[in-house]
């Protein structure tokens, strides 16, 4: 008998919750516009909530292509998954004048972002993704 109340004990912990299981509600979620322009991204910090569904909004506006790489937050994420295949390695491409929306759960810590394209980390893209 003691083998079958534990058992119970342990049955919401293996089966999980239902608010767990449902999925976000994407199109409430706020948009955080992050623009990416010629060695600059705005904000310079991105200020998200933990756990909380976000809808990232990227707009160059370069004429060349940027990208968007903070390899450890996307990994840390949850990502909507219709927006999965937009993130190759960490990285959103974008061409120039290009713009993408990308839905996530973000989990908490600092990140950094940067652009990976030849010398453009150097000449100042990069910023930090804070969650808390």
């Amino acid at each position: 008998m003691a083998a079958m109340s534990r058992l119970y004990l342990l049955l919401p912990l293996l089966t999980g919750s239902p608010a767990a299981a449902q999925a976000p509600d994407w199109s409430r979620a706020p948009r955080v516009e992050i623009t990416l322009s010629s060695f600059d991204y705005r904000p310079r910090a991105i200020r998200l909530r933990a756990g909380q569904p976000v809808r990232l909004h990227l707009v160059n506006r370069s004429r060349g292509g940027h990208d968007f790489t903070a390899r450890e937050f996307f990994a840390a994420a949850t990502v909507r998954p219709a927006d999965r295949g937009a993130i190759g390695n960490g990285r959103i491409d974008l061409k120039g004048r290009e713009s993408r929306e990308i839905a996530l759960v973000p989990r908490a810590g600092r990140y950094t972002v940067k652009c990976t394209h030849t010398f453009h980390t150097t000449l100042g893209m990069t910023g930090e993704i804070i969650v808390e």
